[in-house]
């Protein structure tokens, strides 16, 4: 049976089980009590904790109620297994209020901005090339390869970053990894965590806390309307900053030619390093593409980030990222100890994919879906929510910002959102320092259907009163 001790205030003006309800969301939360773990029984509880079988009973009912926990009939009490999306730090780990029990509801339509359409993933080709992969060395693959992961895919990727994004590399230089936050932890062992890291404010949290958790000191930097502020930028100690100029997560802003070479001659001068993160850069819907700043970097100051999360699937778990030389030779000397994270399985899988044509067909492909929901997206906001919302950040990517011009605060938002059975996210997660209290909240439609799309803002409308 997992261990519940909880500090609790009996003289506290928050009463018992709302103190017992929130440590045990916290603990189910942050992963130490797991998904399908037995909770103890109410009646063991309470003679633990020294407080009444009602003050269990109440706050076990609370989670309940939040979807926290589940009942099995002659079995006990189980924590849920909860989605990995990017409300679940800011949403539920507020404070409950001890005046509103907000009621269970069944999620109809999640705008989370971190799925994909998965209905038009290619199944039959990818079976059939990972097959072809299994055969071609028999076995091979089973065994550890190259620390910066496969030279084919590594070649493929510098071809098509090339092509696609104006990235000037030689595979030599790409590195591939499980997951963004993974190679963000390399690279703070290859820059050095003593340096001073800047970061978009609001920006990627994800990336904020693994610089966090290497020690690393953080300077948020804020936005205005073109991407970071390089004024700000350059009166602080930094001498690496963290940007994402395709499509500023989580607003959407898209940083022109003109900030571009502004971020690069700081660096020059600073003689310090862009981290330049092109999470979503394939989709873009207005405009022309302006080139990733790599292959704007004459001075090898920029480190390129790139993923298949959102171009493929969210689970095939590969990153990559290009170091300059001078990164590349520091890397090389120090850090190929540590082994490849990715499967070498679906490396070669996907070099195939990416050789053999079948990639740019499903980029073109998806791009073309994702740019339909999103003028459906917009066409429904313009049709329920009209005046009523600004849109913000609507020129690429899959996932929108919106302004909701009522006397109501995101939480608020969100909460009536839920309760109608429609789940939005919000911005305060994406902020460093400050605590931000406005009407945005954030919408994501690439795993959404266009029929789901629409009636999810049409139900948002519904429940805003809009």
């Amino acid at each position: 049976m997992i261990e519940i001790t909880p500090v609790l205030d009996k003289n506290g003006d928050i009463p018992l089980y709302i103190q017992l309800a929130n440590y045990i969301k916290q603990e189910i939360l942050s992963g130490r009590i797991k998904a399908n773990e037995k909770l103890p029984s109410k009646r063991y509880l309470a003679h633990y904790l020294g407080i009444s079988v009602n003050t269990v009973l109440a706050a076990y009912d609370q989670l309940g109620a939040e979807g926290f926990v589940v009942s099995k009939p002659r079995q006990g009490l189980y924590a849920v297994a909860l989605e990995d999306d990017i409300s679940t730090e800011a949403l539920y780990l507020r404070p409950l209020m001890v005046e509103s029990e907000p009621e269970q509801t069944s999620v109809k339509i999640d705008f989370n901005s971190g799925k994909v359409d998965l209905k038009h993933f290619p199944y039959a080709i990818w079976r059939k090339l990972t097959v072809q992969s299994l055969y071609e060395d028999q076995g091979k693959f089973f065994y550890n390869g190259n620390p910066q992961g496969e030279l084919l895919l590594r070649e493929q990727i510098a071809t098509y970053l090339f092509a696609s994004r104006g990235v000037t590399c030689t595979a030599d230089q790409v590195i591939i990894g499980a997951g963004t936050q993974l190679l963000i932890g390399l690279l703070c062992l290859i820059i050095g965590k003593n340096n001073i890291y800047a970061l978009e404010n609001p920006g990627f949290h994800r990336t904020r806390m693994v610089l966090q958790d290497f020690g690393a000191r953080i300077i948020p930097i804020p936005l205005d309307e073109n991407g970071i502020d390089v004024q700000k930028l350059k009166k602080s100690n930094a001498n690496v900053v963290y940007v994402t100029p395709s499509h500023q997560f989580p607003y959407g802003m898209i940083m022109p030619i003109s900030r571009r070479m502004e971020l690069l001659k700081w660096a020059e001068e600073k003689n310090g390093y862009i981290i330049e993160d092109d999470y979503d850069g394939e989709y873009r819907y207005k405009g022309k593409p302006i080139p990733a700043l790599q292959g704007l970097d004459m001075k090898g100051n920029v480190i390129y980030l790139g993923t298949f999360s959102k171009s493929l699937i969210p689970s095939i778990r590969i990153s990559y990222m290009v170091l300059p030389q001078t990164l590349l030779k520091k890397y090389q000397e120090h850090f190929m100890i540590y082994k490849q994270t990715a499967s070498r399985l679906h490396q070669q899988t996907l070099s195939h994919f990416m050789k053999d044509g079948y990639w740019q067909s499903h980029l073109n492909k998806m791009r073309t879906l994702y740019r339909k929901k999103h003028d459906i997206l917009l066409s429904a906001i313009k049709k329920y929510l009209a005046d009523n919302v600004n849109v913000i950040g609507a020129n690429s990517g899959l996932h929108i910002v919106l302004e909701v011009k009522k006397e109501m605060e995101a939480d608020e938002l969100i909460r009536l959102a839920t309760d109608a059975g429609v789940k939005i996210y919000p911005l305060s997660i994406y902020y460093h320092g400050t605590q931000v209290r406005d009407s945005k909240v954030l919408l994501g439609f690439g795993g959404l259907s266009e029929s789901e799309i629409d009636m999810g803002i049409r139900l948002l409308k519904e429940a805003w009163g809009l």
